[in-house]
């Protein structure tokens, strides 16, 4: 029989102010009561004897930023030749989004969605594969909304083989695999991905940038497929959220009920003014367009990232203007793994307040991810906690100074002095 867990003190945060994330306001002193998984009261009136006090000084609690597009399988160390596709199996891939997992949560990114695998693995769903040992306490990392494959028509944004232009035969990849082209095979790629774990289907609805597909924007999946996989998505209680770059192609994944739009680059007012009605997500991605170092790109998509990139940075501008949900989303690792709080500077500097850019990391993206129990420092919920020194609401470059990590009422970063 195991052996029955001993039940763990409580543990009471001090500090010097913490983020009332509705109200905008910081709050002092910032003390928490965290028991067990869970915080049990904001200043509390009374601590019990047994509380472990974490005395955490001139610093500003914040709940646990959440990053709505990431894909931890890619990217972190060694990660330049462009071979790896089909270097690494999925043993070596999933320890390399071990490593960046670890990297992620302790720069205080507490919740992510993984979007999509776009490689050859026999159809086994690695990302749900660590959420669950993320879940399980065998690894750390943050909480995982795992999107099993990216579903991709053959020759797609997402086909990992346009990647680097792969010969015929090189890295075949199956429908459970995501690469799916018609309405019968998009829904049976959905579906495989829904059985096995998936909590968010990754559809690519038009090509990118940094891929060998022609002029950035294009609609790759017609209205018909696009249509067939968000009805089988809906129908399992589960979000779709596109890869998607082009006006047309937007509309188009709006007009099919798609729940999220990745980057929209190039969205004109008339769609994003739709979005708004709609109540449609973007995750803008938007420090990529300045961050991403594609000096190891062909010149053809060196030269497509100079054309599209300044036009995306003054599209996410005139999202944030017509009222449009951005929830915060890296792209990582476009950016490095962990270094997310850079897309926090971005959203401000396209306009936001730094209020907002936080609430688009928190509240807006909890509701993304359709779930009550964090995003917010409040008795009930999850005890998803970091903190940085300053006041965040008038320097939001704190963000990139975490100082302590907390994730459901175990440390995982504590700096001192």
């Amino acid at each position: 029989m195991p052996r029955p867990r001993t039940p763990k003190p409580p543990v009471h945060l001090r500090a010097a102010r913490l983020l009332d994330i509705d109200k905008g306001e910081l709050v002092e002193p910032g003390d928490l009561l965290v028991e067990g998984e869970r915080i049990a009261a904001v200043g509390p009136a009374t601590v019990p004897s047994d509380a472990v006090v974490i005395d955490l000084g001139d610093v500003t609690l914040l709940p646990g930023l959440m990053d709505m597009e990431v894909n931890l399988f890619l990217g972190g160390p060694d990660h330049r030749s462009p071979l790896i596709p089909v270097q690494e199996d999925p043993a070596v891939r999933t320890l390399r989004a071990v490593a960046n997992a670890g990297r992620t949560l302790r720069y205080g990114w507490t919740t992510v969605r993984n979007l999509g695998l776009f490689v050859q693995t026999g159809g086994v769903l690695l990302d749900v594969a660590l959420k669950k040992a993320i879940d399980l306490g065998w690894v750390d990392g943050p909480r995982i909304v795992p999107a099993g494959h990216a579903i991709a028509p053959t020759g797609g944004h997402l086909d990992p083989t346009m990647f680097q232009a792969f010969a015929p035969g090189v890295l075949p990849l199956t429908v459970e695999e995501g690469i799916a082209n018609g309405v019968a095979e998009v829904r049976k790629a959905v579906r495989y991905q829904l059985k096995y774990g998936a909590r968010v289907i990754k559809v690519c609805a038009s090509n990118g940038v940094m891929s060998h597909t022609g002029p950035a924007g294009a609609q790759q999946y017609s209205d018909e497929e696009l249509r067939a996989i968000v009805d089988e998505a809906h129908r399992a209680g589960v979000k779709v959220a596109a890869h998607c770059m082009g006006d047309t192609a937007i509309r188009a994944a709006v007009e099919a009920g798609i729940d999220c739009i990745e980057h929209g680059f190039l969205a004109g007012d008339a769609t994003l003014d739709l979005m708004a009605e709609r109540g449609t997500f973007l995750v803008a991605t938007t420090y990529l367009t300045e961050g991403m170092n594609t000096a190891h790109a062909d010149p053809e998509l060196q030269a497509k990232a100079a054309e599209v990139f300044p036009r995306a940075r003054e599209s996410t501008a005139r999202a944030i203007r017509r009222g449009v949900k951005v929830a915060l989303g890296t792209d990582a690792p476009a950016i490095p793994h962990g270094r997310g709080a850079k897309e926090l500077l971005a959203l401000v500097d396209r306009g936001m307040r730094p209020i907002d850019a936080l609430r688009a990391a928190t509240v807006v993206a909890a509701d993304l991810i359709d779930t009550a129990d964090r995003a917010r420092l409040e008795p009930g919920l999850l005890a998803d906690i970091i903190a940085v020194p300053g006041n965040p609401l008038t320097d939001i470059g704190v963000t990139q100074d975490v100082r302590f990590v907390m994730k459901g009422g175990e440390v995982y970063r504590h700096e001192t002095g």
